[in-house]
């Protein structure tokens, strides 16, 4: 059997729940940026991580889901300044899954990441995204160590279905 773990970061926290991921499974792998992955063939299964945007995948992602091939096993991972469980996260998953048709989605995952204070003091000035600016701001010690534990046990499940 054998994986690929790849992710789109800007701030790192998605490429570190990336090789927590990377780490947990005992199977051959490969850990690659998303942009360095030039074939999609001899894997058994493809974890694919990226930041939510606007509570969406990243707009340079979009090529990269259209191109996965039919039937492809994949897994979702993503990273976000809301809490978990959250609408947001899981309308980013829900695009993601949408934009990825012809692949088999075998589980979707998502932790909190620190999200750029930029951006979160921006939003503070925009009444209708106030609210999702505080709760981001809780998020400056994400992804923790028992986000990653989990992330590695959301991994370690993920290949079970498939050698199961």
């Amino acid at each position: 059997m054998k994986a690929l773990v790849t992710y789109y970061s800007e701030t790192g926290n998605t490429e570190k729940l990336a090789r927590a991921i990377y780490e947990a499974i005992h199977i051959e792998k490969t850990f690659l940026p998303v942009q360095d992955v030039k074939v999609f063939e001899g894997y058994d299964i493809i974890f694919v991580g990226f930041p939510v945007h606007a509570h969406s995948v990243p707009a340079k992602l979009i090529p990269f889901f259209r191109g996965l091939p039919n039937g492809q096993n994949i897994a979702l991972f993503c990273t976000h300044g809301s809490l978990r469980g959250g609408q947001l996260p899981k309308q980013a998953l829900e695009h993601a899954i949408g934009l990825a048709t012809r692949a088999k989605i075998l589980g979707t995952f998502g932790v909190r990441g620190k999200a750029d204070i930029k951006v979160i003091d921006a939003l503070m000035k925009q009444a209708e995204h106030r609210a999702w600016a505080e709760e981001a701001q809780g998020a400056h010690e994400h992804p923790n160590e028992m986000d990653l534990a989990d992330g590695r046990e959301f991994a370690r499940g993920v290949i079970a279905k498939i050698a199961g």
